[in-house]
């Protein structure tokens, strides 16, 4: 039988992404709160009557966004590097979706084949964020757009610190500054861009949980987790450390720097 991944050329940190989100796709809307606001705040740059428009979806996840495009009328092109959450996707839309495994960077596709390209929070995991966004302009056809989010730098700051607070690794990925997302959207080539940054903060009984929630959505890689098991005496410590710093009634808040990117081609 072939590997889900068959054709595609991928780098080995690819291949552990996709490893890693394919594990998590069946309680990934479980822990996915974040995903379907940013979403929600996606959408508001569409139109709200889409019939007639083709839609490709990159790193389409469990179809959150997918359904939403469809409902509005569109003829939606779902990808994903994980097969496991193309068939979460298959199993929310069913037929009215296409589905297809594939690479943000090394896109499936003709040029200019696609209306609008949308993308909501999987582009942090490319290297070089000028890489997919200049694919994603490629298959949009002229006078199109490309809509993406991204986390920014600041993501999970607090998470960051308390780990400082334990040891001098790099537990929490580094997120893209808002320069450089700048510099990447004007390599991309496209007529014009812009960027829109939004903070967007979740409650959490305690870091146990925040961490939980990254790991359940398969972002094993922002929770200080990627480089194998964590002994529980470690993260006991990025718990305590975490309360001291940042505790609020009782809560814990985790910060998001959401970056929300337009291209017109």
């Amino acid at each position: 039988m072939m590997s889900e991944h068959s054709g595609l050329n991928l780098t080995a940190d690819k291949l552990a992404i996709a490893s890693a989100f394919g594990r998590a796709a069946t309680h990934y809307d479980k822990h996915a709160q974040l995903q379907r606001d940013v979403v929600e705040k996606l959408l508001q740059k569409l139109p709200p009557c889409l019939i007639g428009v083709s839609i490709l979806d990159v790193g389409c996840g469990t179809g959150y966004l997918t359904q939403k495009l469809i409902e509005r009328g569109a003829t939606v092109t779902a990808l994903d590097l994980s097969e496991k959450m193309l068939e979460q996707a298959r199993r929310r839309c069913q037929d009215s979706a296409s589905y297809c495994v594939g690479d943000a960077e090394s896109l499936p596709f003709a040029d200019a084949d696609f209306d609008y390209v949308v993308s909501s929070l999987a582009l942090q995991w490319c290297n070089d964020l000028s890489v997919p966004a200049t694919e994603l302009l490629r298959v949009c056809k002229s006078g199109g757009e490309v809509l993406f989010s991204t986390l920014a730098d600041g993501s999970l700051f607090e998470l960051k610190e308390a780990w400082k607070c334990v040891d001098h690794y790099p537990h929490v990925k580094e997120f893209i500054s808002d320069k450089a997302i700048n510099i990447a959207l004007a390599q991309a080539n496209g007529n014009c861009y812009q960027v829109d940054s939004i903070t967007m903060t979740y409650w959490y009984d305690s870091a146990f949980s925040l961490m939980k929630d990254l790991k359940g959505i398969g972002a094993t890689q922002l929770d200080g987790r990627s480089q194998g098991l964590t002994k529980r005496s470690t993260l006991m410590q990025v718990e305590q450390a975490y309360q001291s710093l940042f505790q609020d009634d009782l809560k814990l808040p985790a910060t998001y720097r959401v970056c929300l990117g337009l291209i017109k081609k």
